[in-house]
């Protein structure tokens, strides 16, 4: 399979196996201990899957903000874009 029209980069493939990784474990761990819903500082109640969903979200939005906002490489927004989700995950 020719994937030459993709133009796959490092940061590209990272971004991806990342995302495969978390949906992997998202999935052993709805196996292992299924959710229940909770409500935190998001103004609705939510299942693990409902807050990874919305700190995916939430971190596609603070990179295309950066790219807006700054000419700074990509790094900084992925630090914030990481400690959002964490903080979702944990407090949403």
């Amino acid at each position: 399979m020719d994937l030459q029209w993709m133009a796959w980069t490092l940061p590209t493939a990272l971004f991806f196996t990342a995302i495969a990784l978390m949906l992997a474990g998202m999935t052993v761990w709805e196996l292992v201990s299924p959710t229940v819903e909770r409500r935190g500082l998001l103004p609705m109640r939510t299942t693990r899957g409902d807050r990874l969903f919305i700190g995916l979200l939430g971190s596609a939005f603070i990179h295309l903000g950066w790219l807006a906002a700054t000419e700074a490489p990509l790094w900084g927004a992925s630090i914030l874009a990481l400690a959002w989700i964490i903080a979702v995950m944990r407090y949403g």
